[in-house]
């Protein structure tokens, strides 16, 4: 194995490539492309909204790239806390771990509940009369069940994990096997007036809003990263795992878009009054193979947006637990069952507030919520983890890596401009809303948070940086920077 073994007491490799690419592609489609598909139209105006499944797979990849390597170098269960933390404590001590437990304690599980917004939406096809008090009840009782199932051992977690998949894939490929027996090449290619206008700026602001549905939709192949320290030889299986994911759900991807294009008229997607805004997979199983059939894959889908949020808050529970355990976020955090080997107030936490998450997102629109949470954690998680990347290699090229990026560092400038095209058109895209004020407001908080957070533990700026350099080579420890510098 690469990096540092688990820490005494902690957490246990048990978790291997096959369970590992499940866990990424069960959360990467789970509701996702069944609820965004009708707000990809809309943000382009038609079926050119391919275009942004295209776009949001190639950033997704491109990230995808430095996520693969700061991975299997340092296989640490919290993901970007591990990777922020080692990069910048040179010059910024703790702040850059502490902001981003703040933000993904935030981003982390309002994903989690556009995906209960998506089941309970679903649901409706299955219950028309379904009321919206009826309906909140619901997906807080879905809230309430995955944390009670994640609430066990890995092992076991990790077997649910793959029958979870199986159904995924089921459902994902019926919906794609359905659309071909019906598709008409004239629904889904027959594109209106200007729609590749490159000189219009509408077209840009739709495109900039289909990047972000489309990153949207494949947000999820980091989940492994969030749980390195329980991957079985994460040099080889962690990289692997985000790759083989985002190929396998690009695939996926672009015959569900394409195929649903050929069968559902794209102006019925865009009518608030049409069963196909709402449930778009279900109407196209309606159209091709009759009301049955779309019965049964609705309840498929609602398997598969029930498996997204388990995976989600899976591998979104492990974040607060290193930052806690190095005493970069509140201790309680850093706690694990005494039986079962897991962070109990970060699960709870986070299904906490993905029960609220869920609440704003039903009594508003699902395309601001997917907005504000994207444009959330851009700053502090997206881009600096590309800089961070950068920085690691410059400062510690003896650190052991068992991959490198491809290209470096192309993929590095295409991840850091997709994010920034969707961080500079975020408030165009959710007029009104402000998601980048909102962003910029969370992120000074977190700030006087970490002010005040440091004072109290006498950390940087109020007490000396503590540089820990883990997963070093003999190598590396005899090169490191010296602490103030």
């Amino acid at each position: 194995m690469s990096g540092s073994p688990p820490p005494s007491g902690g957490f246990v490799r048990r978790v291997g490539l096959f369970q590992a690419t499940a866990i990424n592609m069960s959360q990467m489609c789970g509701i996702g492309p069944f609820v965004t598909i009708p707000l990809m139209v809309a943000a382009f105006g038609g079926p050119q909204a391919v275009v942004g499944f295209v776009a949001g797979a190639v950033l997704a990849l491109a990230d995808g790239l430095v996520w693969a390597e700061m991975g299997a170098a340092m296989p640490g269960s919290g993901g970007s806390y591990v990777y922020l933390r080692q990069a910048f404590q040179y010059r910024t001590g703790r702040l850059m771990p502490f902001l981003f437990v703040w933000t993904a304690m935030l981003f982390i599980p309002l994903i989690m509940s556009t995906g209960v917004v998506g089941f309970v939406q679903y649901l409706g096809y299955l219950a028309p009369d379904l009321g919206r008090t009826s309906g909140d009840l619901i997906g807080l009782g879905v809230i309430a069940l995955v944390v009670v199932l994640l609430w066990r051992g890995i092992e076991h977690i990790a077997r649910i994990t793959a029958v979870m998949w199986a159904v995924m894939i089921t459902s994902v490929l019926l919906v794609i096997v359905a659309a071909a027996t019906d598709f008409s090449a004239h629904l889904a290619f027959t594109y209106p007036a200007h729609a590749f206008d490159l000189g219009s700026n509408t077209f840009w602001i739709g495109f900039a809003g289909g990047l972000t549905i489309g990153i949207y939709d494949y947000l999820g192949y980091n989940t492994t990263a969030y749980m390195g320290a329980e991957i079985k030889d994460p040099g080889r299986n962690l990289p692997r795992s985000i790759i083989f994911s985002i190929l396998g759900i690009m695939a996926i991807y672009l015959l569900l878009q394409i195929g649903t294009l050929g069968v559902i008229d794209w102006h019925r997607m865009t009518d608030a009054k049409d069963i196909a805004s709402t449930s778009v997979a279900s109407a196209v199983l309606e159209e091709t193979w009759g009301k049955g059939a779309a019965d049964t894959v609705t309840v498929l889908i609602l398997i598969t947006a029930f498996a997204s949020v388990f995976t989600g808050l899976l591998g979104g529970s492990r974040v607060p637990y290193d930052a806690a355990r190095d005493r970069v976020f509140f201790r309680p955090y850093a706690k694990l069952h005494p039986r079962h080997r897991f962070p109990t107030l970060g699960l709870a936490t986070m299904g906490v507030i993905t029960a609220i998450g869920f609440l704003i997102g039903r009594h508003t629109d699902l395309a601001t919520l997917i907005q504000l949470l994207t444009t959330v954690m851009v700053i502090v998680q997206a881009l600096a983890q590309i800089v961070a990347l950068s920085v690691l290699r410059r400062r510690r090229p003896t650190l052991k890596r068992p991959y490198r990026m491809w290209l470096y560092p192309v993929p590095s400038v295409i991840a850091f401009v997709g994010w920034c095209v969707i961080y500079g058109y975020a408030d165009k895209n959710s007029p009104g809303r402000h998601p980048i004020e909102w962003s910029l407001a969370w992120l000074a908080l977190g700030c006087v948070a970490f002010v005040l957070w440091a004072r109290f533990e006498k950390v940087w700026p109020f007490g000396p940086k503590e540089i820990t350099e883990d997963y070093a080579t003999p190598e590396d420890t005899a090169q490191a920077a010296p602490a103030g510098t």
